[in-house]
Formats: C-alpha cells, sequence, structure tokens
C-alpha cells in the first residue's frame, strides 16, 4: 500500500461530501432528508459488487485452489456485509420521515435483510473452520448464496414495494446534477471498497503466513484472524 492512496481516498470523500451538500440541489418533495439517497444507493451497489467478487474469487478458488482467491473472498464478504449493513441503517432513516415508517416487510427489505444473513453465516462460516475444507465449503458457499443477489435487486420491479425504483428508463425523476452527484458517490465508494479490500486482503495474507510459522514451529495451526 502506498502512502499516497489514504490521502487521495480522503480527498474523494471530502469531495464527494461537498457534491452532496453543496451541489446537488434539495429535493422538493422530500427535502435535506433526500441526502440520505446518495449513501443509500452507492452503499448498495458496492454491496452487489463486492458480492460478486465473493461469487468469482469462490470460482476461481475451486477451480485453482489458490489461498489468494479465498483471502479474496473473505475480505470481500466482509467489506460487503458491512456495506449492506450502512443499506440496513441508512434506508430506516431515509423511510421515517419520508414514508412515516422505520421498516416494512416488503420484497425489497426483506431480501435485503436475508441477503445480510445470508453473508454474515459466510463470514462465521469462514472464521469457524481451517485448512482446505474451510475453504472449499466457503467457496461453494459463496457461490450460492450469490443467487440471493440478483433477487435483491429486481425486487422492486417484480413485486409491489415501498422502496422507489431509483435507476428507471425513464431516468428515474432525477435531475442532471442528482445523477452526476449519484455517480460521483458511486465512483468514490468504489475507491472506497477498493481501498478496504487491499488493506484487508494484506492482514489476512500476513495472518496466513503467521500461522505457516507456527504450524513449523509447534506443529499446529492457530488462526491468527
Amino acid at each position: 500500500m502506498h502512502w499516497w492512496q489514504p490521502a487521495v481516498l480522503s480527498l474523494l470523500m471530502v469531495t464527494n461530501l461537498y457534491v452532496i451538500f453543496g451541489y446537488a440541489p434539495v429535493e422538493r418533495t422530500m427535502g435535506i432528508i433526500q441526502k440520505i439517497f446518495y449513501f443509500h444507493v452507492a452503499s448498495a451497489w458496492i454491496g452487489f459488487f463486492a458480492f460478486f467478487v465473493v461469487f468469482a474469487a469462490g470460482i476461481g478458488y475451486l477451480r485453482t485452489r489458490r489461498d489468494s482467491y479465498d483471502r479474496l473472498a473473505v475480505a470481500s464478504a466482509e467489506i460487503g456485509t458491512l456495506f449492506t449493513t450502512l443499506v440496513l441503517v441508512t434506508g430506516p432513516l431515509w423511510a421515517r420521515p419520508v414514508w412515516n415508517t422505520w421498516w416494512t416487510w416488503d420484497a425489497r427489505l426483506t431480501s435485503t435483510l436475508v441477503m445480510w444473513f445470508m453473508y454474515l453465516a459466510y463470514i462465521v462460516l469462514q472464521h469457524s473452520l481451517s485448512g482446505r475444507t474451510r475453504a472449499r465449503l466457503a467457496a461453494v458457499y459463496g457461490i450460492i448464496a450469490f443467487a440471493n443477489v440478483p433477487l435483491v435487486f429486481f425486487s422492486i420491479r417484480w413485486w409491489r414495494s415501498l422502496h422507489p425504483v431509483v435507476i428507471a428508463t425513464d431516468g428515474g425523476g432525477l435531475s442532471p446534477p442528482m445523477v452526476h452527484t449519484l455517480l460521483f458517490s458511486l465512483f468514490t465508494f468504489l475507491i472506497l471498497y477498493a481501498f478496504l479490500l487491499q488493506y484487508r486482503t494484506r492482514i489476512l495474507e500476513l495472518a496466513q503466513q503467521v500461522n505457516d510459522v507456527l504450524h513449523c514451529a509447534y506443529g499446529q495451526e492457530d488462526d491468527v484472524v
């Protein structure tokens, strides 16, 4: 990791806050609370992308048995779960003043919650077992769990839902500055994801090296992380 990467990320995050609160107009109906939209949607999309990386890394591990794919899957699942947690937190904060409810068991919200629990279970699996058996089971589970991601994405298009369709064929009712802000937020969160992924995979790699040393020295394998 290079010294300039945290500096670039910090600059992007500060600029993103300015774009959201200074450049993007205040929505006519919902008012200032609509600003949560840019964090909520960007977090959701990055969560989807992170879980796709888990899916792809699982396939890569099953084909090659390389530990690097396993570490990539673990790190991406943890980060994707973090972003999905942000989705589940910002959603009710947005919904309460706009729709007068914190939560409703509609298709989008329920399927998102199920997806969150599925990847929490994935993380528990990754940290409960050890060795090749763990890696193989986790890879298979990560591939199967990804089936819920398109279900979450298309749920509001397939069923009536309190949750609005953000990007529709008519543009979703967003003005050009709002679209620009959303895209910049998505780009910023993508860079944040890449930074966290690089940082976490490096930690997992170092932990594996420590475990290998312990295994050679004491004839046992202790999970450091």
